[in-house]
């Protein structure tokens, strides 16, 4: 593996090293069961999304919590994996997925209830040596590289799912991977080769409109397609540092973000950016719409509106630690997750 860089996107988030480190190999993880925690809205947590009225959250050594009231109160759902869990999507109410270390992606029928394995990184990584074997123009480097993801056994996290609805969803992580399901995570088939990635650009982001899908990495990578994942195109980058978020307006806009402070707009779907001014130069890692604009995160947990053609304004709220994700509940208030584990914000303008 290629070292720090995997674990930029979670170290960033102020909690990569702690989870790592307490991670057990890669086959216990898979096969023991998520302990119960005693203080979980104080663990660890990684991403948070709302399932219907409910908000989900997911974390280190495969802690998911739920919330019934606005992030007020929280429980401790059972899950079959103790792998450390970087990111959560809901299709519906019910229907949502949760993706991690170890290759591992999660599926619930009943909001969050309860959690079933539907593919570990081991099964995904022969996805994509399938995928290089059978293509006609595959380079040396690609089915080296290949062969090396199944060598390596389920070593390499997911960092970003997202289902636009109960059969149609895609998971994007480290090296470059990318797989896309069009039965619900029954079967999965390997996007890699359709991403111009000849480094293997760990890929950190991913948002969704309609056909349209926008993929965020290392390195100021930045793709696109127009056809719903048939063909991908490389845009032109304004930053060569990594992006961990991305997001996508209803009136077409995209945004994207990450180190330093770097905050990109464009109105024309990625063909020129710019710049957003921001007055903090810590790693933005989390977007989410609102009737006013976005609502950035970053790691120093700054809270940070961004409306078109404004500067980001900061929005007032108590000190949070690193953040590492934020939803909004029901009454519109915003709960944020992170190293220090979850806070619900009181007050928080710019809703």
């Amino acid at each position: 593996m290629r070292g720090q860089p995997v674990w930029l996107a979670l170290g960033v988030l102020g909690i990569c090293l702690a989870a790592a480190a307490a991670e057990a190999p890669v086959s216990d993880v898979l096969q023991r069961p998520a302990l119960q925690v005693a203080a979980p809205t104080q663990a660890v947590l990684i991403d948070i999304a709302q399932a219907g009225a409910r908000l989900v959250a997911v974390g280190e050594q495969g802690l998911i919590v739920l919330s019934d009231d606005g992030g007020q109160h929280w429980r401790q759902a059972p899950v079959p994996t103790s792998a450390s869990l970087t990111s959560v999507s809901f299709a519906t109410a019910a229907q949502g997925w949760a993706v991690g270390h170890a290759g591992v992606v999660l599926h619930t029928v009943d909001g969050g209830e309860s959690w079933q394995l539907q593919l570990d990184g081991n099964a995904a990584a022969q996805r994509v040596l399938d995928v290089v074997r059978a293509a006609p123009d595959a380079s040396a480097r690609q089915l080296k590289a290949a062969q090396g993801f199944v060598a390596d056994g389920a070593d390499k996290p997911w960092l970003a799912v997202h289902f636009s609805n109960e059969r149609q969803g895609t998971v994007v992580g480290a090296f470059g991977l990318i797989l896309h399901t069009e039965d619900g995570g029954v079967s999965w088939q390997s996007w890699v080769d359709r991403l111009d990635n000849p480094a293997g650009n760990h890929l950190y982001a991913i948002a969704v409109q309609g056909l349209r899908i926008f993929v965020a990495g290392e390195q100021g990578a930045l793709w696109t397609s127009a056809d719903g994942g048939a063909h991908f195109t490389r845009l032109p980058s304004p930053y060569d540092g990594s992006f961990f978020t991305l997001n996508l307006a209803a009136d077409g806009s995209v945004l994207v973000a990450g180190l330093r402070g770097n905050v990109w707009r464009s109105s024309d779907q990625g063909q020129q950016w710019q710049a957003v001014n921001n007055p903090f130069n810590s790693s933005v890692v989390a977007a989410r719409s609102t009737r006013a604009g976005v609502m950035l995160a970053d790691q120093s947990g700054h809270l940070l509106l961004s409306a078109e053609g404004d500067a980001l304004r900061e929005q007032g709220l108590p000190a949070v630690g690193a953040v590492a994700s934020l939803s909004q509940a029901g009454d519109g208030q915003w709960v944020v997750v992170g190293a220090r584990g979850i806070k619900r914000l009181e007050q928080v303008n710019g809703q």
